[in-house]
């Protein structure tokens, strides 16, 4: 599974909306609203690179009111349980 972290900049006056469109894209599987640089973050998994182009660049970034995207790939995924497993590598307790 590739794993992409989109963070994407919206007309002002539509981001719920935008957020809303996006979430109901296939391969979208979060949207995040925010504060910062960026607008919304979306989270897009999918089983191939290529299918990267046909969510994000074909119907992501043609969603009425985003103004703009950042699509970080990611390499490897931690989560707190992966993280807890490591640091309570050797220790009794």
């Amino acid at each position: 599974m590739i794993t992409a972290i989109v963070l994407i900049t919206a007309d002002v006056d539509r981001i719920p909306e935008v957020a809303q469109e996006i979430a109901a894209i296939e391969g979208v599987t979060e949207v995040y609203s925010v504060a910062g640089d960026a607008d919304l973050i979306a989270i897009v998994r999918v089983r191939h690179h290529d299918e990267l182009a046909d969510v994000i660049a074909d119907r992501l970034n043609k969603v009425v009111g985003v103004t703009g995207t950042n699509t970080h790939i990611a390499f490897r995924t931690y989560s707190s349980h992966d993280l807890e497993a490591a640091f309570s590598l050797g220790l009794e307790g």
